[in-house]
């Protein structure tokens, strides 16, 4: 292990983030040819960072910290597929929300110094890039002396993303894009000292997913243990607390259908089980009509009249025809705003659902269809297939459905054993969704239409 090794594994809380597994994925070496840190996306990924800008500006564990963090979450939230062209603007804007959000996630006066101390607040759009001084890691309470001294007509803009950055409503990309552009000069910004490798082989280069598979996919898994940002950033966001929400259910009937037949598949026939459908079924019934039937036969063979004759009426009523079955809904942030047509269309499969239904994030919440029916939320943001696991286990689940947007992990060793062996539906919902870490569990697989 080399000396900035050593001083990454010291800046991380022990035992949390999964630092083991990010050492073990990429190498971490030192080098003057970036002017801070950058991560390269390689076959054999490789984190660089300039030992002179550490000494400087990262020479505590906090700061060491923030500079990590920041350049993870170029990788995490794969800035390149945002926008068809990375500009100057975009690599601004995507700082201005990084710096954001981990200033968020560790509001503490030891890890904000590396950025109050990087950037000035007296120059715009520099002051963007940090938070305001003396800040309550929730709300601006004093603009940046920068901000205040704009000129009217374009103030108020700017002071607009600057209290969403560092508030707890956040604010996306997008509205950010939206607005900057056209108050920042390219030239003006080409001056603001970014962090990370915005110029070569830097996590803003090319497509992630593609150029560095394996990266991707355990920096995702990584990131699974990080504290929830508090903002609406597109990203798998997650957290270690349940919060409780309420939401409005409203009903889809196409996917009331959609999901109605795949709980059927599911479910199965089955002569005792507990969804009972309409059906004919024959009942014996003696009758005073002549019948052939065996008894009246042998008994007029033995030279007997029969009083009465075995006849048979057909009723009309419900019959056992399957098994109810275990849903698993997706409550995580990622799946913000589908969750209430979701509900709608449990209310209508409501019979062929199990009493308990089971909201998953990283734990899983069993809630009942009169919660369903209020709209009752229980999650904590994260997405996690373990948890799925590790309940079907626990309750010997044999018929199970999951409706997620498919960011949920692969489920590997035991826990893959454990849903291979039910009968498994996935409905994915939301875009864009993905079919590929479940597709080796599931047997039925439907797209709602929300």
């Amino acid at each position: 292990m080399n000396a900035i090794e050593e001083q990454i594994l010291d800046c991380f809380p022990s035992g949390s983030y999964a630092l083991s597994a990010l050492l073990r994925l990429m190498d971490i070496v030192e080098s003057e040819e970036v002017p801070t840190a950058a991560v390269e996306c390689r076959i054999q990924p490789r984190l660089r960072i300039n030992p002179r800008f550490v000494s400087r500006h990262a020479n505590t564990p906090e700061r060491l910290l923030m500079l990590v963090m920041h350049e993870l979450h170029h990788v995490l939230l794969g800035h390149t597929t945002l926008f068809k062209t990375v500009t100057k603007t975009d690599n601004f804007v995507f700082d201005c929300v990084i710096n954001a959000l981990i200033s968020r996630m560790f509001p503490h006066a030891d890890h904000l110094a590396f950025l109050t101390d990087y950037y000035s607040d007296k120059k715009f759009p520099e002051c963007l890039l940090r938070p305001p001084s003396r800040w309550n890691g929730k709300t601006v309470r004093r603009l940046p002396a920068a901000i205040r001294d704009l000129p009217e007509n374009h103030r108020a803009e700017v002071e607009e993303v600057y209290r969403s950055l560092y508030s707890e409503t956040g604010i996306t990309y997008q509205e950010i894009h939206d607005i900057l552009p056209r108050l920042l000069d390219g030239e003006g910004i080409a001056v603001v000292p970014l962090l990370g490798g915005h110029e070569k082989n830097g996590a803003t280069k090319g497509g992630l997913d593609q150029r560095s598979p394996v990266l991707f996919d355990i920096v995702r898994s990584i990131v699974e243990e990080w504290p929830q940002p508090p903002d609406p950033i597109c990203g798998r966001s997650l957290a270690d607390i349940i919060n409780h929400d309420t939401i409005f259910p409203r009903s889809v009937p196409n996917n009331r259908s959609i999901l109605r037949k795949l709980l059927r598949k599911i479910g199965d026939r089955m002569a005792n089980g507990r969804v009972r459908r309409p059906g004919d079924d024959r009942m014996v019934t003696p009758t005073p009509v002549p019948l052939l039937d065996r008894r009246s036969i042998v008994l007029r063979a033995l030279g007997s009249e029969p009083l009465f004759y075995s006849g048979s009426i057909v009723l009309r009523r419900r019959i056992p025809s399957g098994d109810r079955v275990h849903v698993y809904v997706d409550v995580s942030g990622s799946m913000g705003g589908i969750k209430d047509a979701i509900y709608g269309a449990l209310i209508d499969c409501r019979e062929w659902v199990h009493p308990s239904v089971h909201l998953f994030s990283n734990s899983v919440s069993d809630v009942s269809h009169e919660d369903i029916r209020k709209g009752i939320v229980k999650t904590t943001g994260g997405t996690d297939s373990a948890c799925i696991a590790r309940h079907m286990k626990v309750h010997n689940v044999r018929r199970a459905c999951i409706i997620t947007d498919g960011w949920v992990g692969e489920p590997r060793g035991g826990h893959r054993a454990t849903m291979s062996k039910a009968r498994l539906g996935v409905a994915y919902a939301g875009q864009p969704f993905n079919t590929e870490d479940l597709s080796a569990v599931a047997n039925h697989v439907v797209t709602l239409n929300l």
